[in-house]
C-alpha cells in the first residue's frame, strides 16, 4: 500500500513539475531536491560534525518543498569515504563529497574537483581584539537573559524555531551567548545567504587594492564578444542584483539559482549564459546566481584556483578578524559558492559583522575602502536590499516595519535561509547573530526582530 501510494504521489509530483515548466525537465528539478539533501547533509556532517539523522529531520524534512516527497528520500552517509548519497526511491541520485579545507561539493559525473594543498594555509595573528575568552558567556542582565530565553522558546505546535546559537557583541565585547544542545562556541554553522555579505567583503578588498572597480563592466570573458549587450553590466549591478539578466530566484527547483547550485559543476559558467530581460540597472530581482558571478570574478582576480582563493580570503579577511572556524565551500572549478555556502561559528559570524560595524577597519588597519559600508547599505531601486546587505534605509515596507517595531534606522542585516541572521546596529555599537533551523514564517523574522528590540532595551534600563 505504501509503495502504491508513493508511486501515485511521485507521478503527481512529476506531472505537476512538467506542467510548471516546459523549458526544464522535471527530473532535473527533482534532482535539485536530492542535491540539497546530499550537499547539506555532507556539510553539516563532515564540517559541522552534527548527527545526519537529526539534520535531515530538523533542517531538511520540514521544508515546504520536501513535504510531499520527504518520505521518498533515501540517503546514505559514508564516513570512511566522507560522502553522502541521496535519492528519490533509489532514482535521481545526488552525491556530495567532502574535501579537506574546501567543504562539500556535489559530483555530477567525472569532472575533476578543485582541491586545496594540505598545510598550505598558515594563519596569521588576529588584528581584531578578542571579543571573549574560551568559555561561554551567559547573560547577566535580567532583561538580556529574558531576551535569550525568548529567542530559544518554542511554540506549542510546529513549525518550530529551532534556534541553535545566539551571540551578542556590544562595543567589541561579547555580552551574552547561548547554544542549543550539540552546538557550541566552535561549531561551524551553515550561513546560507549570509555568505553573500562575505562575498561583498571580498569584492570590497579587491576594490581597496585597486584590482577591481565597481562601476566598470564585470570582467567575465563570456560577455566580451562584440555586440554582446551583457558587456554593459557592471560589478555594482551584480552586487545589487540589478543586472537585468534572467536569473530570478523563486525557490521552485526550476529557477536558475537552484539549478546552478545543485545541477551544475561549473556554477558561474552556467550563470553567465543567462540572457538579458531588462536593461542593466533598471530592474531588481533577488538572485543568488548574480552573487556567484561575483565569486567567479574574485577567483579569477586572485589567481584562478581554489588555493589562491583560500590564501586571499584568509590572509585578507578571515585571519585579521580571528575567524578560525571558517569553511568557504568551493564548486568543482575552485570558485567559492559565494552566494550560499560558508560555514562559521556564531562567534566568527559576529566577528565578521564587527568589521562592518567598524566601517571596514580592524585593529587600525583599513580592510574595506572608505565609504564601502555606506555604499553596501544604500537601498537598490527602492528595495530593502543594498549591495550584499539588507538595509533599514529607504521606504521599502520591510524596512519601515523593522523601524516601526523599534529597530534603529541605521541597522543593516545579513539574512540566510532557515533563520540565519546578523544585525549590525552602529548607533548602538551592537552586533547580534542568531543561527537557527527555523521553519516559522520568513525564517522566524519576528523572533529575530524581538531579540534585537529586547537586547537594545536591556542596554538602556532607564530609557
Amino acid at each position: 500500500m505504501r509503495l502504491a501510494r508513493g508511486l501515485v504521489v511521485t507521478a503527481v509530483v512529476l506531472a505537476a513539475l512538467a506542467v510548471a515548466s516546459v523549458a526544464y525537465r522535471a527530473d532535473r528539478a527533482l534532482r535539485t531536491g536530492t542535491g540539497v539533501v546530499a550537499h547539506d547533509l555532507c556539510s553539516e556532517t563532515f564540517v559541522s560534525q552534527l548527527d545526519p539523522a537529526g539534520v535531515f529531520a530538523e533542517s531538511l524534512k520540514p521544508r515546504p518543498g520536501f513535504r510531499w516527497i520527504a518520505w521518498a528520500v533515501r540517503y546514505t552517509v559514508d564516513h570512511g569515504r566522507r560522502e553522502v548519497n541521496a535519492s528519490l526511491l533509489g532514482s535521481l541520485v545526488s552525491r556530495a563529497v567532502f574535501r579537506d579545507g574546501l567543504g562539500c561539493v556535489l559530483v555530477h559525473g567525472n569532472e575533476p574537483l578543485a582541491t586545496a594543498k594540505p598545510g598550505s594555509m598558515p594563519h596569521a595573528d588576529a588584528l581584531l581584539p578578542a571579543i571573549a575568552g574560551p568559555v561561554i558567556v551567559p547573560p547577566t542582565e535580567p532583561r538580556l537573559r529574558a531576551a535569550l530565553e525568548a529567542a530559544f522558546a518554542e511554540p506549542d505546535q510546529p513549525p518550530h524555531r529551532n534556534a541553535k546559537a545566539v551571540v551578542i557583541v556590544h562595543e567589541g565585547k561579547l555580552i551574552a551567548e547561548r547554544y542549543a544542545e550539540g552546538y557550541g562556541i566552535n561549531t561551524p554553522v551553515l550561513g546560507f545567504s549570509m555568505t553573500k555579505s562575505v562575498t561583498n567583503a571580498l569584492v570590497g578588498i579587491l576594490v581597496h587594492k585597486r584590482r577591481l572597480v565597481t562601476d566598470a563592466p564585470a570582467p567575465l570573458p563570456a560577455w566580451q564578444a562584440a555586440g554582446d549587450p551583457r558587456v554593459a553590466i557592471t560589478v555594482e549591478q551584480l552586487m545589487r542584483m540589478s543586472s537585468g539578466l534572467a536569473l530570478d530566484e523563486t525557490g521552485s527547483g526550476f529557477d536558475p539559482s537552484n539549478q546552478m547550485f545543485y545541477d551544475e559543476p561549473d556554477m558561474a559558467g552556467y550563470a553567465q549564459l543567462a540572457k538579458p530581460v531588462a536593461a542593466p540597472g533598471a530592474r531588481w530581482a533577488y538572485s543568488s546566481a548574480s552573487t556567484h558571478l561575483l565569486a567567479r570574478i574574485v577567483r579569477d582576480r586572485v589567481g584562478g584556483t581554489a588555493d589562491a582563493v583560500q590564501r586571499f580570503a584568509f590572509t585578507e579577511l578571515f585571519d585579521p578578524l580571528g575567524m578560525r572556524s571558517v569553511t568557504l565551500e568551493m564548486d568543482a572549478t575552485g570558485t567559492p559558492v559565494g552566494a550560499h555556502y560558508m560555514l562559521a561559528s556564531a562567534r566568527d559570524w559576529a566577528r565578521f559583522g564587527s568589521l562592518f560595524l567598524n566601517d571596514g577597519v580592524v585593529g587600525g588597519r583599513r580592510i574595506l575602502p572608505e565609504g564601502w559600508v555606506k555604499f553596501s547599505t544604500e537601498p537598490t531601486l527602492g528595495t530593502a536590499y543594498g549591495a550584499g546587505w539588507w538595509t533599514n534605509r529607504g521606504n521599502d515596507p520591510a524596512a519601515l516595519h523593522r523601524i516601526k517595531v523599534g529597530i534603529p534606522a541605521d541597522a543593516y542585516f545579513a539574512f540566510g535561509n532557515l533563520g540565519q541572521r546578523i544585525a549590525v546596529i552602529p548607533s548602538e555599537r551592537l552586533v547580534i547573530v542568531r543561527m537557527a533551523r527555523a521553519h516559522l514564517p520568513y525564517g522566524d523574522m519576528a523572533g529575530f526582530e524581538k531579540l534585537i528590540v529586547d537586547t537594545i532595551a536591556s542596554l538602556h534600563p532607564n530609557r
